[in-house]
């Protein structure tokens, strides 16, 4: 069972997800996942047309659990240096400087992640697999807890460059917030008519009692039965004919903590196949490939996911 001393974690983190949606109005599911990813130590890439409140929500966010936010605006011209950082000879003491980049903080955002160039995608990669990086041969381990929000447009893809599967397999969703609904929409325009919402927030849950929540996120058991559920469900998406690449060792790891995740939230400590099949499709769909003849839309892996959910059973 939950001790007491956890059911105020609990309760703060329902507080922090209330407090998220009278900034972002209407999107609740999309809130709720990303409190996920936040207590699976997760990253998250953000697909959707600008002006629809991606940066806003992350910022939100850092502002209610008191985290280090940084942001970095993605092009061409983006060096990996500008993200990691750099050693600066200093001629008065003879030595390098080491000048920290925008990565030492606790929630990075990166916007439009797409419009960098894939040298300086790659200076990301050990930041958000093992919360580190090298810089001249010298690792340095990054903030904890530390969270990577990305940003991309499905729009517009003159000067974009791609990301590599082996890099979209770092973060934990791909999610789309969507335009609001007409009532929302209206409901913003008359609340931010004189300031903006986000100014008024208030630290909800500390760094230190997000680095306990995550702590005992990581503790909450797993049975073999639903270990074994989850190897299931991702050999179907190595093994289906509809898809051309199936999810990763990786995609599996981060499926079993996403479903921790979601039992911590449902008070339990115990991950159920409940909690498995609410998050499959948002771990693993980015992470596989249609097969040519099927579409290439992120409709149709989900629809593929979505199908081998519902089709696989759990061995007893």
């Amino acid at each position: 069972m939950i001790r007491s001393t956890e059911l105020s974690l609990h309760d703060r983190i329902d507080t922090l997800r209330a407090s998220l949606s009278s900034v972002i109005l209407g999107k609740q599911t999309v809130i709720d996942h990303l409190v996920l990813a936040l207590l699976a130590e997760g990253s998250v890439l953000l697909e959707d047309v600008p002006g629809v409140g991606k940066t806003t929500l992350a910022k939100s966010l850092a502002a209610c659990v008191g985290l280090e936010f940084k942001r970095i605006q993605c092009t061409p011209d983006l060096l990996p240096a500008d993200i990691v950082g750099f050693s600066m000879f200093q001629p008065n003491s003879g030595t390098f400087e080491f000048r920290p980049g925008p990565v030492f903080a606790n929630l990075l955002v990166v916007d439009e992640i797409n419009r960098a160039s894939p040298r300086t995608q790659s200076a990301l990669l050990e930041a958000m697999a093992e919360r580190q990086v090298t810089i001249d041969g010298v690792r340095r381990i990054l903030n904890q807890p530390f969270l990577v929000v990305a940003t991309q447009n499905p729009q517009g893809y003159a000067g974009t460059f791609p990301l590599p599967e082996s890099q979209i397999d770092r973060f934990l969703f791909q999610l789309s917030m969507d335009y609001p609904d007409a009532e929302s929409e209206a409901q913003m325009l008359i609340e931010q008519a004189i300031e903006h919402p986000c100014d008024n927030l208030e630290v909800i849950l500390s760094k230190e009692d997000l680095l306990e929540t995550q702590s005992l996120v990581r503790r909450i058991r797993i049975e073999r039965p639903v270990a074994n559920y989850i190897v299931d469900l991702v050999h179907h998406t190595r093994v289906d004919r509809r898809l051309s690449l199936g999810a990763s060792p990786r995609g599996a790891q981060m499926l079993l903590r996403a479903s921790q995740a979601r039992a911590f939230t449902q008070r339990r400590d115990y991950v159920l196949p409940d909690d498995v099949q609410s998050v499959a499709t948002l771990v693993l769909a980015h992470r596989v490939v249609a097969s040519e003849g099927e579409g290439y839309s992120a409709n149709v892996t989900r629809s593929v996911i979505q199908d081998i959910v519902d089709h696989v059973g759990v061995r007893t």
